[in-house]
């Protein structure tokens, strides 16, 4: 569904947010980060609808962002087949 990616411009570091719903008509938002090329930590919540989902995805973002991490033009918007 949505899928952002963020990076920290002067180094490898990336963090990840993306949105999708489960078989169970429930809505997940799962967190990745770590350095580019390795294997990342990750953190999985659930919510009953999407409205709380994608309100969530927007927090970690922003909470990202103050961080140092920009917006990335690959990672906007919908995630790819």
């Amino acid at each position: 569904m949505l899928n952002l990616l963020l990076h920290t411009p002067t180094s490898r570091r990336f963090y990840r947010v993306e949105v999708s719903d489960n078989l169970f008509g429930e809505y997940t938002v799962l967190r990745e980060w770590g350095l580019q090329g390795q294997t990342g930590a990750s953190c999985l919540r659930w919510f009953s609808n999407l409205r709380d989902a994608v309100h969530a995805a927007e927090r970690f973002r922003r909470r990202a962002q103050r961080r140092g991490y920009a917006l990335s033009e690959a990672g906007a918007g919908e995630a790819q087949a």
